[in-house]
Protein backbone atom coordinates (compact mmCIF):
# COMPACT_ATOMS: atom_id res chain seq x y z
CA UNK A 1 0.00 0.00 0.00
CA UNK A 2 1.38 3.69 -0.89
CA UNK A 3 2.17 5.58 2.52
CA UNK A 4 3.15 8.35 0.55
CA UNK A 5 2.31 12.05 0.00
CA UNK A 6 0.18 14.04 1.02
CA UNK A 7 -2.92 14.08 3.37
CA UNK A 8 -5.91 15.84 0.64
CA UNK A 9 -7.20 18.91 3.05
CA UNK A 10 -10.77 17.46 2.94
CA UNK A 11 -9.72 13.92 4.07
CA UNK A 12 -11.69 14.10 7.06
CA UNK A 13 -15.15 16.09 5.55
CA UNK A 14 -18.32 14.60 5.71
CA UNK A 15 -18.30 14.29 2.62
CA UNK A 16 -15.14 11.64 2.04
CA UNK A 17 -14.89 8.62 2.84
CA UNK A 18 -12.89 8.59 6.14
CA UNK A 19 -15.09 11.15 7.45
CA UNK A 20 -17.70 9.01 6.63
CA UNK A 21 -16.90 6.53 8.37
CA UNK A 22 -15.31 7.71 11.43
CA UNK A 23 -18.31 9.38 12.24
CA UNK A 24 -20.69 5.85 11.46
CA UNK A 25 -18.40 4.35 14.29
CA UNK A 26 -18.14 7.17 16.34
CA UNK A 27 -22.25 7.27 16.20
CA UNK A 28 -23.01 3.45 16.95
CA UNK A 29 -20.36 3.34 19.67
CA UNK A 30 -22.12 6.54 21.01
CA UNK A 31 -24.95 4.84 22.12
CA UNK A 32 -23.33 3.82 24.99
CA UNK A 33 -23.53 7.62 26.24
CA UNK A 34 -27.22 7.04 25.49
CA UNK A 35 -27.88 4.11 27.53
CA UNK A 36 -25.95 6.15 30.21
CA UNK A 37 -28.42 9.25 29.73
CA UNK A 38 -31.74 6.85 29.46
CA UNK A 39 -30.86 4.99 32.58
CA UNK A 40 -30.18 8.61 34.23
CA UNK A 41 -33.58 9.72 33.56
CA UNK A 42 -35.94 7.28 33.18
CA UNK A 43 -37.10 6.66 36.90
CA UNK A 44 -37.84 10.19 36.64
CA UNK A 45 -41.45 9.16 35.79
CA UNK A 46 -41.90 6.21 38.32
CA UNK A 47 -40.60 7.75 41.57
CA UNK A 48 -44.03 8.75 42.91
CA UNK A 49 -45.39 5.28 42.01
CA UNK A 50 -42.22 3.39 43.18
CA UNK A 51 -42.85 5.65 46.39
CA UNK A 52 -46.78 4.70 46.86
CA UNK A 53 -46.79 1.20 45.18
CA UNK A 54 -44.15 0.23 48.15
CA UNK A 55 -44.83 2.31 50.36
CA UNK A 56 -41.69 3.65 51.36
CA UNK A 57 -40.17 6.54 53.09
CA UNK A 58 -38.46 9.28 51.46
CA UNK A 59 -35.58 8.21 52.53
CA UNK A 60 -36.18 4.58 50.73
CA UNK A 61 -37.25 6.45 47.57
CA UNK A 62 -33.87 8.23 47.36
CA UNK A 63 -32.24 4.72 47.96
CA UNK A 64 -33.68 3.40 45.63
CA UNK A 65 -33.27 6.07 42.67
CA UNK A 66 -29.78 6.61 43.50
CA UNK A 67 -28.23 2.45 44.16
CA UNK A 68 -27.59 2.28 40.44
CA UNK A 69 -25.05 5.08 41.08
CA UNK A 70 -23.29 2.69 43.15
CA UNK A 71 -23.21 0.45 40.07
CA UNK A 72 -22.33 2.97 37.65
CA UNK A 73 -18.73 3.53 39.90
CA UNK A 74 -17.90 -0.10 40.06
CA UNK A 75 -18.97 -0.61 36.06
CA UNK A 76 -16.76 2.00 35.73
CA UNK A 77 -13.88 0.73 37.63
CA UNK A 78 -13.60 -2.57 35.80
CA UNK A 79 -14.90 -1.70 32.79
CA UNK A 80 -11.03 -0.71 32.05
CA UNK A 81 -9.39 -4.09 32.84
CA UNK A 82 -11.80 -6.19 31.26
CA UNK A 83 -11.51 -4.06 28.15
CA UNK A 84 -7.95 -4.47 27.82
CA UNK A 85 -7.98 -8.58 28.63
CA UNK A 86 -11.01 -9.37 26.79
CA UNK A 87 -11.67 -6.61 23.86
CA UNK A 88 -13.72 -3.20 23.66
CA UNK A 89 -16.99 -5.18 21.83
CA UNK A 90 -16.81 -8.17 24.05
CA UNK A 91 -17.21 -5.50 27.03
CA UNK A 92 -19.76 -3.69 25.42
CA UNK A 93 -21.90 -6.30 24.54
CA UNK A 94 -21.40 -7.12 28.53
CA UNK A 95 -22.71 -3.74 29.30
CA UNK A 96 -25.83 -4.29 27.25
CA UNK A 97 -26.95 -7.43 28.64
CA UNK A 98 -26.69 -6.13 32.47
CA UNK A 99 -29.35 -2.96 31.23
CA UNK A 100 -31.15 -5.40 29.02
CA UNK A 101 -31.75 -7.47 32.09
CA UNK A 102 -32.34 -4.91 34.60
CA UNK A 103 -34.48 -3.33 32.08
CA UNK A 104 -36.83 -6.04 32.70
CA UNK A 105 -36.24 -7.03 36.33
CA UNK A 106 -37.13 -3.96 37.11
CA UNK A 107 -40.44 -3.39 35.29
CA UNK A 108 -41.07 -6.83 36.96
CA UNK A 109 -40.22 -5.76 40.66
CA UNK A 110 -42.55 -7.39 43.01
CA UNK A 111 -40.33 -5.46 46.17
CA UNK A 112 -38.11 -2.40 46.84
CA UNK A 113 -35.70 -4.25 47.56
CA UNK A 114 -35.28 -6.51 44.26
CA UNK A 115 -35.98 -3.40 42.38
CA UNK A 116 -32.42 -1.98 43.97
CA UNK A 117 -30.96 -4.97 43.03
CA UNK A 118 -32.50 -4.56 39.28
CA UNK A 119 -31.05 -0.96 39.57
CA UNK A 120 -27.65 -2.23 41.23
CA UNK A 121 -27.22 -4.23 37.93
CA UNK A 122 -28.28 -1.74 35.53
CA UNK A 123 -26.07 0.42 36.73
CA UNK A 124 -22.72 -2.07 36.63
CA UNK A 125 -23.98 -2.01 32.51
CA UNK A 126 -24.04 1.92 32.11
CA UNK A 127 -20.99 2.61 33.97
CA UNK A 128 -19.39 0.16 31.49
CA UNK A 129 -20.28 1.54 28.27
CA UNK A 130 -19.81 4.94 30.26
CA UNK A 131 -16.18 4.17 30.12
CA UNK A 132 -16.24 1.66 27.09
CA UNK A 133 -18.07 4.34 24.97
CA UNK A 134 -16.10 7.35 24.96
CA UNK A 135 -12.77 5.02 25.07
CA UNK A 136 -13.63 3.04 21.78
CA UNK A 137 -14.36 6.64 19.60
CA UNK A 138 -10.69 8.47 20.81
CA UNK A 139 -9.06 4.98 19.86
CA UNK A 140 -11.30 4.52 16.38
CA UNK A 141 -11.07 8.36 15.58
CA UNK A 142 -8.35 10.06 13.58
CA UNK A 143 -6.55 12.07 15.27
CA UNK A 144 -7.51 15.05 13.33
CA UNK A 145 -11.12 15.22 14.20
CA UNK A 146 -11.26 13.30 16.99
CA UNK A 147 -12.27 15.75 19.61
CA UNK A 148 -15.23 16.62 17.36
CA UNK A 149 -15.95 12.88 17.67
CA UNK A 150 -15.55 12.75 20.83
CA UNK A 151 -18.05 15.34 21.75
CA UNK A 152 -20.51 12.91 20.33
CA UNK A 153 -20.50 10.72 23.69
CA UNK A 154 -22.20 14.01 25.67
CA UNK A 155 -24.62 14.43 22.69
CA UNK A 156 -25.86 10.95 23.55
CA UNK A 157 -26.02 11.00 27.04
CA UNK A 158 -28.47 14.46 26.52
CA UNK A 159 -30.59 12.39 24.28
CA UNK A 160 -30.62 9.64 26.32
CA UNK A 161 -31.96 12.01 28.81
CA UNK A 162 -34.39 13.50 26.21
CA UNK A 163 -35.57 9.92 25.49
CA UNK A 164 -36.18 8.59 28.66
CA UNK A 165 -38.13 11.59 29.85
CA UNK A 166 -40.31 11.25 26.60
CA UNK A 167 -40.69 8.26 26.73
CA UNK A 168 -42.28 8.53 30.51
CA UNK A 169 -44.67 11.25 29.30
CA UNK A 170 -46.11 8.94 26.41
CA UNK A 171 -46.63 5.59 28.23
CA UNK A 172 -47.76 7.62 31.80
CA UNK A 173 -50.01 9.92 28.96
CA UNK A 174 -51.37 6.87 27.23
CA UNK A 175 -52.45 4.99 30.32
CA UNK A 176 -54.16 8.11 32.28
CA UNK A 177 -51.11 8.66 34.65
CA UNK A 178 -48.16 6.71 35.96
CA UNK A 179 -50.02 4.62 38.21
CA UNK A 180 -52.61 2.99 36.04
CA UNK A 181 -52.56 -0.32 33.95
CA UNK A 182 -51.31 -0.13 30.47
CA UNK A 183 -50.60 -3.50 28.55
CA UNK A 184 -50.37 -6.65 30.09
CA UNK A 185 -51.74 -5.98 33.25
CA UNK A 186 -48.80 -3.79 33.99
CA UNK A 187 -48.91 -0.28 35.45
CA UNK A 188 -47.09 2.65 33.15
CA UNK A 189 -44.32 3.14 35.54
CA UNK A 190 -43.44 -0.44 35.43
CA UNK A 191 -43.50 -0.26 30.99
CA UNK A 192 -41.25 3.33 31.80
CA UNK A 193 -38.16 0.54 32.85
CA UNK A 194 -39.41 -2.08 30.40
CA UNK A 195 -38.68 0.06 27.42
CA UNK A 196 -35.25 0.41 28.10
CA UNK A 197 -35.10 -3.14 26.65
CA UNK A 198 -34.69 -1.36 23.06
CA UNK A 199 -31.58 1.04 23.17
CA UNK A 200 -29.83 -2.08 25.49
CA UNK A 201 -30.48 -4.51 22.33
CA UNK A 202 -29.33 -2.16 19.81
CA UNK A 203 -26.58 -1.55 21.49
CA UNK A 204 -25.64 -5.43 21.83
CA UNK A 205 -26.40 -5.81 18.30
CA UNK A 206 -23.57 -3.12 17.15
CA UNK A 207 -21.46 -5.16 19.51
CA UNK A 208 -21.42 -7.58 16.53
CA UNK A 209 -21.02 -5.06 13.69
CA UNK A 210 -18.63 -2.76 14.84
CA UNK A 211 -15.11 -3.56 14.01
CA UNK A 212 -12.69 -3.57 17.36
CA UNK A 213 -10.47 -0.94 18.69
CA UNK A 214 -7.13 -0.71 16.75
CA UNK A 215 -5.52 0.01 19.99
CA UNK A 216 -6.77 -2.74 21.63
CA UNK A 217 -4.96 -4.99 18.42
CA UNK A 218 -2.07 -3.44 18.62
CA UNK A 219 -1.77 -3.90 22.23
CA UNK A 220 -2.14 -7.85 21.31
CA UNK A 221 0.19 -7.99 18.58
CA UNK A 222 -2.32 -7.90 16.31
CA UNK A 223 -1.19 -5.17 14.03
CA UNK A 224 -2.08 -6.16 10.68
CA UNK A 225 -5.68 -6.54 11.35
CA UNK A 226 -5.08 -2.61 12.88
CA UNK A 227 -3.40 -1.48 9.60
CA UNK A 228 -6.50 -2.70 7.98
CA UNK A 229 -9.35 -1.28 10.12
CA UNK A 230 -6.93 2.24 10.03
CA UNK A 231 -6.69 1.69 6.13
CA UNK A 232 -10.78 2.83 6.38
CA UNK A 233 -10.29 5.45 8.64
CA UNK A 234 -7.21 7.37 7.45
CA UNK A 235 -5.27 8.47 4.15
CA UNK A 236 -2.69 6.35 2.99
CA UNK A 237 -0.17 9.20 3.42
CA UNK A 238 -1.20 9.42 7.05
CA UNK A 239 -1.55 5.76 7.93
CA UNK A 240 1.74 4.76 8.92
CA UNK A 241 2.26 8.09 11.12
CA UNK A 242 -1.36 6.67 12.76
CA UNK A 243 -0.12 3.52 13.65
CA UNK A 244 3.56 4.59 14.88
CA UNK A 245 1.85 7.43 17.10
CA UNK A 246 -0.48 4.95 18.67
CA UNK A 247 2.50 2.12 19.56
CA UNK A 248 4.30 4.62 20.89
CA UNK A 249 1.17 5.72 23.41
CA UNK A 250 0.92 1.82 24.13
CA UNK A 251 4.36 1.55 24.91
CA UNK A 252 4.29 4.79 27.16
CA UNK A 253 1.48 3.74 29.22
CA UNK A 254 2.88 0.34 29.72
CA UNK A 255 6.16 2.32 31.70
CA UNK A 256 3.81 4.47 33.46
CA UNK A 257 1.40 1.73 34.57
CA UNK A 258 2.98 1.48 38.07
CA UNK A 259 3.11 5.56 38.78
CA UNK A 260 1.43 6.72 41.36
CA UNK A 261 -1.19 9.37 42.02
CA UNK A 262 0.77 9.73 45.74
CA UNK A 263 1.31 13.32 46.50
CA UNK A 264 1.77 15.89 49.46
CA UNK A 265 -1.83 17.14 49.46
CA UNK A 266 -3.75 14.72 51.72
CA UNK A 267 -2.02 11.73 50.07
CA UNK A 268 -2.66 13.08 46.81
CA UNK A 269 -0.91 14.60 43.93
CA UNK A 270 -2.25 18.38 43.17
CA UNK A 271 -3.34 18.33 39.74
CA UNK A 272 -5.72 14.83 40.90
CA UNK A 273 -7.29 17.23 43.54
CA UNK A 274 -7.96 19.61 40.86
CA UNK A 275 -10.04 16.76 39.02
CA UNK A 276 -11.75 15.42 42.21
CA UNK A 277 -12.73 19.17 43.07
CA UNK A 278 -13.97 20.15 39.34
CA UNK A 279 -16.22 16.45 39.17
CA UNK A 280 -17.40 17.13 43.03
CA UNK A 281 -18.37 20.68 42.04
CA UNK A 282 -20.16 19.66 38.77
CA UNK A 283 -22.46 17.19 40.70
CA UNK A 284 -23.36 19.11 43.71
CA UNK A 285 -24.77 21.93 42.04
CA UNK A 286 -27.85 19.65 42.18
CA UNK A 287 -28.29 18.82 38.22
CA UNK A 288 -29.32 15.41 38.43
CA UNK A 289 -31.99 16.42 41.10
CA UNK A 290 -33.94 18.03 37.97
CA UNK A 291 -33.60 14.91 35.92
CA UNK A 292 -34.24 12.51 38.47
CA UNK A 293 -36.91 13.98 40.45
CA UNK A 294 -38.06 17.12 38.08
CA UNK A 295 -41.90 15.33 37.16
CA UNK A 296 -42.54 15.03 41.45
CA UNK A 297 -40.71 18.36 41.95
CA UNK A 298 -43.71 20.33 39.07
CA UNK A 299 -46.45 18.32 40.82
CA UNK A 300 -45.25 19.48 44.18
CA UNK A 301 -45.38 22.98 42.57
CA UNK A 302 -48.93 22.62 41.38
CA UNK A 303 -48.94 21.28 37.84
CA UNK A 304 -50.68 18.11 37.04
CA UNK A 305 -49.30 14.98 35.88
CA UNK A 306 -49.40 15.75 32.47
CA UNK A 307 -47.70 18.72 32.59
CA UNK A 308 -45.10 17.97 35.05
CA UNK A 309 -44.04 15.45 32.23
CA UNK A 310 -44.40 17.70 29.48
CA UNK A 311 -42.01 20.21 31.30
CA UNK A 312 -38.93 17.68 32.02
CA UNK A 313 -39.16 16.53 28.38
CA UNK A 314 -38.66 20.48 27.17
CA UNK A 315 -35.95 20.66 29.76
CA UNK A 316 -34.31 17.66 28.45
CA UNK A 317 -34.96 19.22 25.09
CA UNK A 318 -33.61 22.26 26.36
CA UNK A 319 -30.28 20.31 27.81
CA UNK A 320 -29.78 19.20 24.29
CA UNK A 321 -29.47 22.60 22.63
CA UNK A 322 -27.46 24.19 24.70
CA UNK A 323 -25.08 21.39 25.06
CA UNK A 324 -24.88 21.33 21.21
CA UNK A 325 -23.68 25.42 21.84
CA UNK A 326 -21.20 24.42 24.27
CA UNK A 327 -19.44 21.78 21.51
CA UNK A 328 -19.31 24.80 19.06
CA UNK A 329 -18.09 27.78 21.72
CA UNK A 330 -15.23 25.43 23.39
CA UNK A 331 -12.86 26.04 21.09
CA UNK A 332 -13.53 29.53 20.53
CA UNK A 333 -13.98 31.30 23.42
CA UNK A 334 -12.00 29.08 25.89
CA UNK A 335 -13.10 26.59 29.14
CA UNK A 336 -12.90 29.04 31.65
CA UNK A 337 -14.94 32.40 30.27
CA UNK A 338 -17.63 29.66 29.96
CA UNK A 339 -17.15 27.80 32.99
CA UNK A 340 -17.33 30.89 34.90
CA UNK A 341 -20.40 32.50 33.11
CA UNK A 342 -22.15 29.29 33.77
CA UNK A 343 -21.00 29.09 37.40
CA UNK A 344 -23.12 32.92 37.74
CA UNK A 345 -26.38 31.64 36.05
CA UNK A 346 -26.36 28.75 38.32
CA UNK A 347 -25.97 30.34 41.22
CA UNK A 348 -28.75 32.82 40.46
CA UNK A 349 -31.16 30.52 39.22
CA UNK A 350 -30.88 28.40 42.27
CA UNK A 351 -31.00 30.94 44.62
CA UNK A 352 -33.83 32.02 42.62
CA UNK A 353 -35.51 28.39 43.18
CA UNK A 354 -34.61 28.94 46.88
CA UNK A 355 -36.63 31.90 46.96
CA UNK A 356 -39.45 30.57 45.17
CA UNK A 357 -40.23 27.74 48.03
CA UNK A 358 -40.03 30.36 50.74
CA UNK A 359 -43.75 31.14 49.59
CA UNK A 360 -44.08 27.46 49.28
CA UNK A 361 -47.78 26.14 51.07
CA UNK A 362 -48.81 23.00 52.55
CA UNK A 363 -52.38 21.98 51.87
CA UNK A 364 -54.49 19.67 54.52
CA UNK A 365 -53.17 16.46 52.95
CA UNK A 366 -49.16 17.42 53.12
CA UNK A 367 -49.02 18.53 49.44
CA UNK A 368 -46.79 21.57 49.00
CA UNK A 369 -47.72 24.22 46.41
CA UNK A 370 -46.22 27.75 44.89
CA UNK A 371 -49.04 30.18 45.25
CA UNK A 372 -48.73 32.60 41.56
CA UNK A 373 -46.22 34.35 40.42
CA UNK A 374 -43.66 31.93 42.35
CA UNK A 375 -44.83 28.48 40.68
CA UNK A 376 -43.63 30.18 37.02
CA UNK A 377 -40.85 31.80 38.42
CA UNK A 378 -39.36 28.74 39.72
CA UNK A 379 -40.07 26.97 36.65
CA UNK A 380 -38.52 29.86 34.63
CA UNK A 381 -35.40 29.65 37.05
CA UNK A 382 -35.33 25.78 37.26
CA UNK A 383 -34.64 25.93 33.22
CA UNK A 384 -31.92 28.84 33.36
CA UNK A 385 -30.13 26.51 35.52
CA UNK A 386 -30.50 23.39 33.20
CA UNK A 387 -28.83 26.18 30.22
CA UNK A 388 -26.57 27.27 32.68
CA UNK A 389 -25.36 24.01 33.06
CA UNK A 390 -25.28 22.11 30.20
CA UNK A 391 -23.75 25.23 28.04
CA UNK A 392 -20.93 25.05 30.67
CA UNK A 393 -19.95 22.35 33.45
CA UNK A 394 -21.81 19.74 31.95
CA UNK A 395 -19.55 18.86 29.04
CA UNK A 396 -16.43 21.21 30.00
CA UNK A 397 -15.54 19.58 33.37
CA UNK A 398 -14.73 16.50 30.60
CA UNK A 399 -12.68 18.23 28.60
CA UNK A 400 -11.07 19.70 31.08
CA UNK A 401 -10.31 16.03 32.78
CA UNK A 402 -9.07 15.06 29.38
CA UNK A 403 -6.53 17.37 29.03
CA UNK A 404 -5.33 18.94 32.54
CA UNK A 405 -3.75 15.45 33.81
CA UNK A 406 0.24 14.65 32.94
CA UNK A 407 0.33 11.68 30.50
CA UNK A 408 2.40 9.51 32.72
CA UNK A 409 -0.75 9.16 35.19
CA UNK A 410 -3.77 10.43 33.07
CA UNK A 411 -5.66 6.90 33.21
CA UNK A 412 -5.26 6.66 36.43
CA UNK A 413 -6.09 9.89 37.99
CA UNK A 414 -9.22 10.11 35.12
CA UNK A 415 -10.56 6.93 36.98
CA UNK A 416 -10.65 8.93 40.79
CA UNK A 417 -12.26 11.90 39.33
CA UNK A 418 -14.39 9.61 37.59
CA UNK A 419 -15.15 7.58 41.08
CA UNK A 420 -15.56 10.94 42.83
CA UNK A 421 -18.55 12.18 40.50
CA UNK A 422 -20.17 9.35 40.97
CA UNK A 423 -20.18 9.77 44.68
CA UNK A 424 -21.17 13.08 44.95
CA UNK A 425 -23.74 12.55 42.07
CA UNK A 426 -24.80 9.57 44.72
CA UNK A 427 -24.81 11.88 47.79
CA UNK A 428 -26.91 14.41 46.03
CA UNK A 429 -29.48 12.10 44.99
CA UNK A 430 -29.40 9.95 47.46
CA UNK A 431 -29.86 12.88 50.14
CA UNK A 432 -32.94 15.33 47.54
CA UNK A 433 -35.91 13.52 48.83
CA UNK A 434 -35.35 13.90 53.06
CA UNK A 435 -33.89 17.08 52.10
CA UNK A 436 -36.69 18.57 50.54
CA UNK A 437 -39.33 17.59 52.79
CA UNK A 438 -37.41 18.92 55.33
CA UNK A 439 -37.02 22.21 53.76
CA UNK A 440 -36.70 23.36 50.31
CA UNK A 441 -35.69 26.83 50.28
CA UNK A 442 -32.20 25.03 52.27
CA UNK A 443 -31.91 22.83 49.77
CA UNK A 444 -32.10 24.83 46.90
CA UNK A 445 -29.88 27.33 48.70
CA UNK A 446 -27.35 24.68 49.07
CA UNK A 447 -26.85 24.05 45.63
CA UNK A 448 -26.80 27.82 44.85
CA UNK A 449 -23.76 28.19 47.53
CA UNK A 450 -21.92 25.02 45.79
CA UNK A 451 -22.49 27.25 42.73
CA UNK A 452 -21.14 30.79 43.73
CA UNK A 453 -17.96 28.47 45.42
CA UNK A 454 -17.48 27.13 42.05
CA UNK A 455 -17.33 30.40 39.95
CA UNK A 456 -14.46 31.04 42.29
CA UNK A 457 -12.79 28.46 42.65
CA UNK A 458 -12.13 28.70 38.71
CA UNK A 459 -11.60 32.08 38.85
CA UNK A 460 -8.89 31.53 41.26
CA UNK A 461 -7.72 27.67 40.50
CA UNK A 462 -8.36 27.45 36.94
CA UNK A 463 -6.31 28.47 34.31
CA UNK A 464 -7.19 28.68 30.91
CA UNK A 465 -6.27 25.80 28.48
CA UNK A 466 -7.52 26.98 24.55
CA UNK A 467 -5.43 26.17 21.92
CA UNK A 468 -2.68 24.17 24.19
CA UNK A 469 -1.41 20.66 23.42
CA UNK A 470 -1.86 18.06 26.25
CA UNK A 471 1.59 18.49 26.93
CA UNK A 472 1.66 21.87 27.85
CA UNK A 473 -1.73 21.73 30.43
CA UNK A 474 0.15 20.56 32.91
CA UNK A 475 2.53 23.00 33.75
CA UNK A 476 -0.51 25.32 34.12
CA UNK A 477 -0.79 23.20 37.58
CA UNK A 478 2.53 22.70 38.83
CA UNK A 479 2.06 25.64 41.76
CA UNK A 480 -0.67 27.54 43.41
CA UNK A 481 0.42 30.36 41.46
CA UNK A 482 -0.25 28.78 38.06
CA UNK A 483 -3.49 31.30 36.66
CA UNK A 484 -0.22 33.60 36.66
CA UNK A 485 0.81 31.93 33.19
CA UNK A 486 -2.88 31.85 31.99
CA UNK A 487 -2.67 34.08 29.07
CA UNK A 488 0.42 31.81 27.41
CA UNK A 489 -2.82 29.28 26.62
CA UNK A 490 -4.85 31.56 25.43
CA UNK A 491 -3.62 31.52 21.64
CA UNK A 492 -5.19 30.01 18.28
Amino acid sequence: MNTTGAIPSDAFSLRSPYGRRAVGLSVAAAVGGFLFGFDSSVINGAVDSISSDFAINDVLTGFVVAIALLGCAVGAIVAGNLSDRWGRLRVMFLGAVMFFVSSIGAGLAFSVWDLALWRVIGGLGIGIASVIAPAYIAEIAPRQIRGGLASLQQLAITLGIFTALLSDALLANTAGGADNVLWLGLEAWRWMFIVGVIPSAVYGILSFTLPESPRYLLAKGRTEEARAIFSRLVPPADLDHTIRDLQTTIETDRKNSGVSLRGPVLGLQRIVWVGIILSVFQQFVGINVIFYYSTSLWQSVGFDETDSFTISVATSITNVLVTLIAIFLVDRVGRKPILLTGSVMMALSLGLMAISFVFSETDAEGAVTLPAPWGPIALIAANVFVVGFGASWGPLVWVLLGEIFPSRIRGKALGVAAGAQWIANFLITISFPAMSSWSLPLTYGMYAAFAALSFFYVLLRIPETKGMDIEQTETLFTHPGAKATTPVADRD
